[in-house]
């Protein structure tokens, strides 16, 4: 049988050419890394470190992963933090101008949630359309999230409702793309 005899590539340069679907999410392929600050009613306020990575193997959809860690104000690691992988996905969209896109994530701490958004230039606004969750995971209700490309530098904020709490500002972050 052998390896898997596809490849997946974060570098446009190499590998299987980017899916024409894939164009409006052609900036977020590649890897960021940088620093963000989240907090939440009942729990204290934070600063994390954050390494995303988009990659893609040809076909209409990137794959997506995020790993965090709780950091000092001085930059030292103190412990892992959130992870989420998943998949970015356009679908067709009557306005080329503004294409639609899906988000489906899951994370180890037994969440699943289904995003559903838009794309608009250099911006893309997601909500849930559908949180599932483990009996042992946090109550999460929905989330929203922004992300932006501002002078070169990926930006995002995310909102959650949870735990009977509205829909309530929790993290927030900028990263800079980084090689390899």
């Amino acid at each position: 049988m052998g390896e898997y005899p596809f490849e997946q590539t974060r570098n446009l340069r190499h590998g299987p050419d980017l899916h024409p679907d894939l164009l409006p999410l052609l900036p977020l392929v590649g890897r960021w890394r940088g620093r963000g600050q989240g907090g939440y009613p009942d729990i204290d306020d934070f600063m994390y470190a954050q390494e995303l990575e988009f990659a893609h193997d040809g076909r209409p959809f990137l794959y997506y992963r995020a790993r965090s860690w709780i950091i000092e104000p001085d930059g030292t690691a103190v412990r892992p933090a959130a992870q989420e992988v998943g998949w970015w996905r356009p679908i067709s969209s009557k306005n080329p101008k503004r294409p639609e896109v899906e988000l489906l994530l899951a994370q180890p701490t037994g969440i699943m949630e289904l995003y559903y958004g838009h794309v608009d230039g250099t911006k893309i606004e997601l909500a849930t359309d559908a949180v599932m969750r483990s009996p042992h995971a946090k109550e999460v209700t929905a989330s929203q999230r922004l992300y932006g490309l501002v002078e070169g530098a990926l930006m995002y904020a995310i909102e959650m409702a949870a735990e009977g709490k509205p829909m309530t500002p929790h993290l927030s972050a900028r990263l800079e793309r980084i090689e390899g």
